[in-house]
Order: C-alpha cells, then structure tokens, then sequence
C-alpha cells in the first residue's frame, strides 16, 4: 500500500492524486490474492492520466510483480494487435528466435502472429487465425503468471485497435481467481478507434471505473508552490485554475511560462494568468520550437510524424544528417518537448502543437513521404499502412498495393477489423474493384457480416464476369446462413449458376467444372439450414448425377447429397456408399463440411463406426488448429452420435463440455446445438427439470425456421415433458414436430421418432388407438429406409398399441431388430415394453427375463431414468437383482468424467485445460468436485478409482469415442 512516504516525491503534476494512487494499490494487493481487477481510467487530454499510471507503477504497490505497459498512437490504432505489441514489446517476443522462449512453451506459441510485426509462418494456414490467436495471448498471459502476479497497463486505449482490446475481454472473461490486474486508461475528449470492443470490456463485472477530475484549489495552489517555490495569493490560485480548468498539463505549461516571464504568483500576476492562458500549451511549444534553430524545428516535426524511430529515418524525413539528429534530441529534451525516456514526444498534445503551423497540404506531404521511407526501409506493410491511414486521400498508385498487402497481413493474423479498414482507403483509389470487394467481405464475415453482404452485393454487381460473379455468390451464400438469410443467398446462387451454366457450355474445362461443383454444393448447403427452402432443395438434389469425389468441391458435393438422401429417407444403402467416398480424400486432409455431413448421415444409417472415425479425426484436427467453433460443433455432432448408440455417459461429456466452451464465449448465445444435445442426455438421467432450465437459457432467435435444430429441440422438450408427467404438453410436442417434419419433407424415420416415441406415450395413457395413422405411417417411412434401428422403431410402435395380449409377438420382433442395432437405449426401452407387456399378461417368468436385460442394458447405456422404472417393475413381477446405487461415478458430471479421464491418462491441469479450451482454474474446479465424489485424495488414486471391477463398460470416462458402441 502507498503510504505518505511514497507520495513525497511525486511530480507536481501529481499533486491531489493521492486518492487515485490508493485505489489503484488495493486493486494491486487483491491481485497479489489471486482476485483478479480491472481498473478503467478516464479524463480528458493532458488531465493526468499518464503521469498517475507511472507513480503507480513505480511505487511499492508493484513491487514483486511482473509489470507490462504499452501505449497506444493513431498508427497503432489501425494495426491489428498493435495494442498487444506496445503491452508485450518489452519481453522481446518479436524477434527470429520468439518461438524458443520458455514464454510460448506450449498453447502460448500461438500468440506469435499477434506478437510478430511483419510477416510470419503460421503452423495452420488454413485455420482461422482470430481464436488461435486469442487462445495463445492468453496462455502466455498465463505463462506470466506462474511465478509473479501480473499488471498490465495499457495507456490511450482509445487509440487500441478492436482485436487488441477484444484479447483484453478474452482474458478478463477467464481471470477468475488469477493474479491479474488490467489497467486501462483512455481520454474522454476523443473517439475512440473500438467503441464496441471498450465498451465490452467496461461491462465486465465490476470494474473500478476512476474519472480523474480537474484539480481542485487547494491542489492548483500546491502546483503553483511548488513551481513558483513560494506561496501563491488566493485570488492568482483562483485565476489559474479556472484558465486552465484545473488540467495538470494546461496548468503546468501556464506556471512554467509567467513564471519564465518573471511574474510572481500574487495579485498583479493574475491579469498575466489571462493573458498567457488560452492556447497557452500550443503558444509554448510553437515558441520553444521558434527559439531553436530550423533544424532542430525538421527533426522535432519528423519525430511528431514518425513517432520513436531511429535516427536515420529521422534524418532523412527532416533532410538533417544523423548526427544532427542525435543533437536536436538532446535540444528537445532539454526544452521539455521530448520524453525524457524515449526519442518521442512528450505528450500527443504537444505532437498536435508541434505540427500545427505545417497546414494541411504541408503535413500531407510530409506523412507520405514518411510512408514512402518506411517502405524503402522493408517495413512491414502494416506499418506503412498506419501512416497511410492518416492522409486525407489515398492519392498516388502506389497506395492500393500497400494496403492490400496490410490487409492480408491482418487477415492472417487474425484483425479482419483492421484489414476492412485498410481495404476501405484502398477502395478510395480503386472504387470499382471487385477483388477488392471480395476481399473485404472475407474480412467482414466474421466481425460483421451484415456489412459482409452488403459488400458483396456491390461486388455482384460491378463484376463483369460470370467467373468472379460465381465466387462471390459462394462466399455470399454462406454469410448469408451465417446471418440467417439462407433465401436470399439461394437466389443469388441460383442466377449465378444459371449464367454459369449459359457461360460454360456442355464441355467445361476442369476448373470451370470444379467452380461449377462448388456453386451448386454451396447452393445445397445454403437450402438444407431452414424449413422453408428445404423441399426445393430435396428436389435440386434428386436430379443431380453423384460425382467421384475427387476434388474438395466433389467431396462437399457428395456430402451434401448423402445428407439430403438421408433427410428424405430413400435409401440407407446409397447414403452409405455416398458417404464412404465424401469420407475417403486422395491424398488430402477431409474438409469439415464433407466430415460432419457424412457422420450425420451415417449414424442415421446405423454405420456408427465410420461417423465417429470421421469426427475423431475432425475434432483432433480442430483442437491442433484451435479452431473452437468447430471444435464445438463436432463435439456436439458427436454427442448426438453416441447418444444414438446409447453411449450416454460419453455423450453427455461431449455435450457438456460444448456447452461450458459456449458458456466463456460471445459468440456462444448465437447456437443451441450444444444446450439441445446436453438437455436431451439429462432427462435420459433422470434430470427433467434441470434439462428445461437448459432450454429456457437458448437465446438463438428464430429456432422455429430451422430444419435439423428444432426437431431436435421438440423432441427433447417432449421427452422432458413426459418425463415430469405433462403428458399431454409431451403429446402437443410430438405432434408439432411431425407437423414440421412433413412441411419440410423430411422423412427419416430415425432422425426424430416422433411417431414411434408418440404411439407409446399414447399407449401409457389408454389412447393407442389414436396412433394407428402415424404408426402406419412411420412403418412405411421405416420399411423404405430399412435399418435395424428403423425397423425396430416400427414394430415397437406397433406392438406397444395392439390390444390386449395381441402385441407380444410384434414387440418380440422389435428387441430382435434392435439387438441387432446401434441403438442400446432403444434397446433397452423396447426389451422393457415387451417385458412389462408380458407382465401383464400374468407371464412373470418371461417378463423377468426381459425386464432384467432392460434394467442392465439401461445401467450400461446410463440411461438410469429407465434403469431404475425397469428395476421397479422386475421387483414387482417377482424378481431379484441388485438394487440400482447410484456409484460414486455416477454422481461425476460429464464434463467432470472427460477431466478426470484425461488427467488418470497422465495429462497435466495445463494441457487439459488447452485441448478443452478452458481455463487451468475451471479443470481445478472439477478436479476438486471429481476427488471429493470419489473419495480419493488426489491424482495418483485417480486411476484405481475410475477402475472399479462394478463400474459398467459403458460408464468409464474420458475416452474420446467409444468402440464398443461402434459396428
């Protein structure tokens, strides 16, 4: 804590901070405690805020602490990360041999793009660079953090660019607990380059906010003290601190300047105060500058242009030799117009000063000549780009490459937000480019993909040939499924491939081929997503010929084939054949499209083996290039797989660690997938209740329009309903999604059994009668698909609503059928039915048999919500077996059993908390929760405890996918 004795030799422009300084070491010691702190500092320009932050960074409040503070300018402003190299430039991550240091040891090596000002290798060109990045500037946050408390303190952020600040977000939403303090400060007189991005970051839960205020009389009169080493009369206090309105700098500049005239802080001198004041600190500077020789004038303009660079460049942009410059430094620094630390100016204030009387046209002249020595020099196209960036117009030929390649470098290290801005001054030069255009909307799909399409649109419309038309229908189709607007990117991709086909003719080359495949897979993709383009895109599809899956676009075609052939339920042995051939590349990596469409279709084709091959390899693909999304999305593919098959507890590990990934993240309220699957595994355990809290926490708005997610989530919510009783809301759901199902013509019998599920609900309330129509009809759906699975629905649904004892053979026929499947929970529920049928029909001994099959397969699965009805029952009918205890794995949630898989596999905190995307704190957490459940004591009784003999197979966690459940 600061005590007097720390304050004692502060500057005077730091006099009546001393509340100021306080606040900021208590949030200093709550990091030392592992509470992590956020401080947001503001004030107008020359208030204070810089010379506060360097007494708190200086006083014993840091000691012992690892300290990183960087600074933004109006260059930096526009450079992808150039906020993150200002805080990290001090550790020297920027140089050839970065990748070596013990600071990007393992996830943290990602950060380099980020740390890296020019250009650099990336280990996944083809991922998206924005999480990776992200992620690895937050491990090597961590990294810091292992050994010391961190500070990081990052001034003018209204100048920081937006991904910069969107990693400052990124951190503080997983510093929980760290030893972390993050200080921002910001000027409240200027706009800031990222409002969003700042004001995500001061929504953050409870962040000190400290607006410095003007300083009051007693302060001014302390400056003026100290500066005037006497007393000063009220009235002059007074004077001067309503000229300056109390603002340090003002104030400092106005003292210094009567005082170098000679005037006394007393009654006469307050007329002066008047005098003097005004545009007291751009008069001093001019008249500084106007006292120094011309020379001395250049170099103290090249450096208000430059900001701190060497000597040569300096140089020659004020055309004065290096060893001038050197001495005009020395100059400058002597008159209080360069930081007494660095080769730059004092304060942007001072810059505005000192480049005031060059006039527009002159300073123009100037920043490009800047721009044009930089770029001799092999800067970095970014750092070129910055200077650009500050013209009026982008005015010579030169410029639009510049500024191309800028964008590209910030695409690459994952900034779109700058790359759009550098794209947008080259559109200036250039305004009819369409590849400029292009190129933007690649940039804006992620960040902002509204304006990605209206871009677009423009660049369809300025493009004269059909062949660069047909790329940005592509690129147009799929930000509009992004943003929900798939009938409008069909229709522009219908046109498109119909002038495609015009221009192509007959015989296409292969290249034109390939664009052509591309178009039209794109165009399936884009109708599949919602209700209302669906059947017309069942229909494209039909009479398309299935092409060899040679090439990317051939393997995305394929896919999207084998998943509309699915969806309409023709034929599960051409949707096998189809997807084996999406799923077997020549020589190349498997695209994640063609991946999760193919696995989608074989599960529903019982072929559950090569679905979950193909998403391992997917989801390992995606952990190695950090790309989250996809990770999420393919563990939750996953989780509906093995929920499938009847691999609950695995299952329920995938979904729930998709759903706390979505939970740390933005992005997460825009899916519904995760939270669908997760709810699904939880009535199947028993948690109803628990399950409808997780569908009233999905934000996604518009579920209704959806093909594959609502049907899903209507399932769900049907099973959670009957399962709490409502019976009649379940029937309600049931029916609506068949409703839906058949407006959308998707006809799989597998997908959403509502007709099976609906004739047995309807069944436990005496009303079988009403199912026969829609038993009648999913039998025809199920004899045409001809799974096991399918056919084993259907006899389930006929034998559970014939009359009297007249079903059992039916049901007989459906356990058999479902034996012979994937599907061990619908196994379990139909040997179940039958052996409850039975019982009813006073065959106790054979409703025993199958009711105790029931109660192990449902253990197995488990299912224990209809491992347990089963045991009642077998109870009931006279039989005996082990009552069903919970185990003690039992109570591990799902996220905690893939935890504590992995670290009985050896894994280490950190290296689970990467491959999972969460934070070391989080895999502490469940650890904790894991050991006190089991009842061991820590990591070395993890083993033996997840090995117990009673433990069924299908119970054990951790593993990624589950061979047993696969044929």
């Amino acid at each position: 804590m600061l005590d007097q004795a720390d304050l004692s030799g502060l500057s005077s422009t730091l006099v009546g901070r001393s509340h100021e300084l306080r606040v900021l070491a208590r949030q200093a010691e709550a990091a030392r405690s592992g509470r992590a702190g956020l401080v947001i500092l503001s004030g107008p320009a020359g208030i204070g805020k810089t010379s506060l932050l360097q007494a708190f960074l200086k006083s014993e409040a840091c000691r012992d602490m690892t300290v990183l503070q960087g600074s933004c300018g109006e260059v930096v402003g526009e450079a992808g990360y150039g906020g993150v190299r200002e805080l990290f430039g001090s550790l020297g991550l920027n140089g050839a041999g970065a990748g070596h240091s013990p600071l990007l040891r393992g996830p943290a090596r990602r950060a380099l793009p980020a740390l890296m000002s020019g250009q650099f290798d990336r280990e996944n060109p083809s991922a998206s660079a924005a999480y990776p990045v992200l992620h690895g500037l937050y491990w090597l946050a961590a990294n810091l953090m292992v050994d010391r408390p961190l500070v990081l303190v990052l001034d003018d952020v209204h100048w920081c660019d937006e991904r910069s600040l969107g990693w400052v977000d990124f951190l503080l939403r997983r510093a929980e607990e760290l030893p972390l303090l993050v200080v921002l400060a910001h000027r409240s007189d200027a706009e800031p380059v990222a409002p969003s991005a700042l004001a995500d970051i001061a929504a953050q839960r409870r962040p000190t906010v400290m607006r410095l205020a003007p300083l009051s009389r007693s302060a001014v009169g302390e400056m003026a003290r100290q500066i005037f080493r006497t007393p000063a009369d009220p009235v002059f206090v007074e004077r001067a601190a309503a000229v300056s309105g109390g603002n340090p700098l003002t104030l400092s500049r106005l003292l210094g300047e009567l005082r170098a005239e000679g005037v006394q802080p007393d009654r006469e001198g307050v007329r002066r105060v008047a005098e003097v004041g005004g545009s007291v600190i751009a008069s001093s500077v001019i008249a500084l500058l106007d006292s120094q020789p011309l020379w001395v004038r250049e170099v103290a303009r090249a450096i208000a242009v430059l900001g701190e660079e060497t000597p040569e460049l300096v140089g020659m942009l004020a055309e004065v030799p290096p060893a001038l410059v050197a001495e005009g430094v020395v100059a400058l620094r002597r008159a209080e117009v360069l930081a007494a630390d660095r080769a730059d100016l004092v304060h942007d204030v001072v810059r505005s000063a000192a480049l005031e009387p060059v006039g527009a046209e002159a300073l123009a002249a100037l920043r490009t000549r800047a721009a044009l020595l930089l770029s001799d020099a092999g800067r970095p196209a970014e750092e070129v780009a910055g200077r650009l960036m500050l013209l009026p117009a982008v005015t010579q030929p030169w410029m639009p490459a510049v500024l191309r390649e800028a964008a590209t470098q910030a695409e690459g290290r994952g900034a779109p937000e700058s790359a759009v801005r550098y794209l947008r001054r080259a559109l200036e030069a250039e305004p009819d480019s369409v590849p400029l255009r292009i190129q933007m909307a690649a940039s804006l799909a992620e960040p902002n993909p509204a304006d990605a399409i209206l871009v677009l649109e423009e660049a369809l419309g300025l493009a004269a040939d059909v062949r660069t038309r047909a790329m940005a229908a592509v690129r147009y189709g799929m930000v509009c499924l992004a943003v929900q607007r798939s009938p409008e990117g069909i229709q522009v991709l219908e046109a498109v491939l119909a002038e495609l086909e015009a221009e192509l003719g007959p015989r296409p080359d292969p290249s034109d081929r390939e664009l052509h495949t591309l178009v039209e897979s794109t165009l399936l993709i884009v109708g599949s997503d919602e209700k209302s383009t669906v059947a017309a895109t069942l229909d494209r599809a039909a009479l398309l010929t299935a092409p060899p899956g040679d090439t990317p676009a051939q393997r995305q075609m394929l896919a999207m084939m084998m998943v509309l052939s699915a969806m309409d339920g023709r034929s599960a042995e051409q949707t096998v054949e189809q997807a084996r051939r999406a799923l077997t590349p020549p020589g190349g990596e498997l695209e994640t499209w063609s991946s999760l469409a193919s696995s989608f279709a074989l599960s529903l084709a019982d072929e559950v083996t090569g679905a979950l091959g193909a998403l391992d390899r997917t989801l390992e693909r995606s952990q190695d290039n950090v790309a989250v999304w996809t990770f999420v999305l393919v563990l939750s593919t996953r989780a509906l797989v093995l929920h499938g098959a009847g691999a609950f507890p695995d299952a329920l590990a995938d979904a729930q660690t998709a759903v706390e990934i979505i939970g740390a993240e933005r992005w997460g309220s825009g899916s519904a997938l995760p939270q669908i699957t997760f709810a699904s595994l939880l009535v199947e355990r028993g948690e109803a209740e628990q399950a409808e809290a997780v569908f009233r926490g999905i934000k996604r708005a518009g579920l209704e329009r959806y093909v594959l997610q609502y049907h899903l989530s209507l399932m769900a919510r049907a099973r959670a309903r009957w399962s709490l009783g409502d019976w009649e809301a379940s029937l309600g759901l049931y029916l609506e999604c068949g409703r839906s199902l058949e407006e959308s013509r998707f006809s799989n019998p597998v997908f959403a059994p509502w007709w099976s599920e609906a004739a047995c609900l309807l069944a436990v309330m005496n009303r079988g009668d009403e199912a026969r129509d829609m038993v009648a009809y999913g039998t025809e759906l199920a004899q045409r698909w001809g799974t096991p699975r399918a056919l084993g629905l259907a006899a389930l649904a006929r034998g559970v609503i014939a009359p009297g004892g007249t079903g059992i053979e039916t049901l007989t026929e459906a356990v058999a059928a479902l034996a012979d499947s994937p599907a061990r929970a619908e196994h379990a529920k139909a040997e179940f039915i039958l052996g409850r049928a039975l019982l009813k029909t006073g065959d106790q001994r054979g409703a025993r048999e199958h009711l105790r099959t029931a109660t192990d397969l449902a253990q197995r699965c488990g299912a224990l919500a209809l491992g347990g009805s089963a045991r009642r029952l077998l109870v009931t009918a006279g039989g005996r077996m082990r009552k069903m205890s919970a185990s003690s794995l039992d109570m591990l949630t799902g996220m905690e059993r893939r935890v504590a898989g992995l670290a009985a596999a050896g894994a280490s905190n950190r290296a689970i908390a990467d491959a999972l995307f969460v934070t070391v704190r989080t895999i502490e957490t469940h650890l904790t929760g894991v050991y006190r459940k089991l009842g061991v004591s820590g990591r070395t009784e993890l083993g033996s405890a997840l090995r117990t003999p009673d433990i069924p197979d299908g119970q054990r966690p951790g593993r990624t996918s589950e061979s047993r459940w696969r044929r």
